[in-house]
């Protein structure tokens, strides 16, 4: 039986990506969390984590009523508890549409319709309130996670072996300390597939944990290296992770995922995740769509 992802890869994949040159927001495509959360035992209802799903779109453009180009990055954001989340191509498509449009007889004008029209657009498709902002070179520049580690350190990569490349929680093994610590760690080599598309996603996960117990560096690696042959949209395996490391860890403990995506097709996503009781918020920057908030190259504009 076919269901709501192939159904959206049917009517995307394969075909000619027409667009349109005028505005047209039939393009969006809302797809439902339902589906990958009941299968990893997420309850929508009473979800283990709080969050947000933030966008970045580098290649957003439109015109004057005189057609005079106006282009920034957009940058979006929407809570995590909401049912959908908007399909990366149908965005793009829709943004796309913009192109050639015209809007407002000055660059101010044109940005404050359009920012109208998005968020109006999204938030209807969506179901929910989104956030809609334009950055330019004057937005202010935030580093964030600047005091996470690379798990890398912790590993002797040439004793480690790395076997499973399809989602493995079996992987995580962790080891009662007996003392409350905190963990900050970066893996730099995520790697997934658009459920869609079957492109490869690549990304850092940023992972923080108090707890009293301790999750062995290596089998961390191996289980984040076991995502490489699956094939699911970034907030999923975002969500995925916090579900895999809130299992193995102690009920109570505090845990927040970020996972920072390279851009692809000129858009990037950046989901986070945290338990409720989090006492650090780390990608508050990032949830700021005021700023433009980066932790590395891969990430730069």
């Amino acid at each position: 039986m076919k269901n709501i992802t192939d159904d959206i890869a049917s009517r995307f994949l394969g075909k000619k990506a027409d667009g349109s040159d005028v505005y047209n927001p039939d393009f969006l495509v809302a797809v439902p969390r339902e589906e990958n959360r009941l299968h990893y035992g997420i309850d929508s209802n009473s979800l283990p984590f709080e969050g947000w799903d933030v966008w970045h779109a580098y290649e957003f453009s439109a015109m004057t009523e005189n057609g005079v180009p106006v282009t920034r990055v957009l940058k979006l954001r929407y809570n995590c508890d909401n049912d959908y989340i908007v399909e990366s191509k149908s965005l793009k498509l829709y943004l796309n549409s913009f192109n050639m449009s015209k809007f407002g007889n000055s660059v101010k004008e044109c940005l404050d319709f359009c920012k109208k029209l998005i968020t109006k657009d999204l938030s209807e498709k969506l179901k929910t309130e989104v956030c809609v902002n334009f950055l330019d070179n004057n937005t202010e520049r935030v580093s964030i996670f600047q005091n996470f580690e690379n798990i890398m350190n912790y590993v002797d990569e040439k004793v480690l072996k790395v076997e499973h490349f399809k989602e493995a929680p079996e992987l995580l093994n962790a080891a009662d300390t007996g003392v409350l610590q905190e963990y900050r760690l970066m893996f730099d080599s995520l790697r997934s597939n658009c459920r869609v598309t079957h492109q490869p996603d690549f990304g850092d996960a940023f992972i923080y944990y108090k707890s009293k117990k301790h999750i062995l560096e290596s089998s961390l690696v191996k289980y984040l290296t076991s995502f490489r042959s699956e094939f699911h949209f970034h907030e999923e395996c975002c969500e995925m992770i916090f579900k895999r490391l809130t299992d193995i860890l102690n009920s109570g403990d505090e845990l927040f995922v970020g996972a920072l995506y390279t851009r692809r097709g000129g858009i990037d996503i950046c989901p986070v995740r945290q338990s409720r009781n989090c006492t650090i918020n780390p990608a508050e920057a990032l949830v700021d769509i005021t700023k433009f908030a980066r932790s590395g190259i891969k990430q730069q504009e």
